[in-house]
């Protein structure tokens, strides 16, 4: 009998203020796929918002997963064997 691997979940988040960063830091723990929208933060504050994608930045960095924005509104975050395709775009 071959043993089971656990789960990998996704789970999709509002940030409405830099203090949901610690439970996105559980989430990033967890090895969750994490799929953000910031829309709500910006629009009360792009400073804020600006401290938190860093934080998020550092997070996703420290625990060797992966992060990318998904358009305006969304940012995706990855656990370590999942890669991000992120298109090289010609700058010429």
């Amino acid at each position: 009998m071959q043993k089971q691997e656990s789960p990998t979940y996704l789970k999709a988040i509002t940030i409405r203020d830099p203090s949901d960063v610690i439970s996105i830091k559980e989430d990033v723990k967890k090895n969750m796929i994490l799929i953000l929208r910031v829309t709500p933060l910006a629009q009360k504050d792009v400073g804020k918002l600006r401290k938190v994608v860093e934080e998020l930045y550092t997070i996703a960095k420290n625990a060797g997963a992966d992060i990318a924005r998904l358009g305006e509104e969304r940012i995706i975050i990855t656990p370590s064997g999942v890669t991000i395709w992120k298109p090289e775009y010609d700058l010429k």
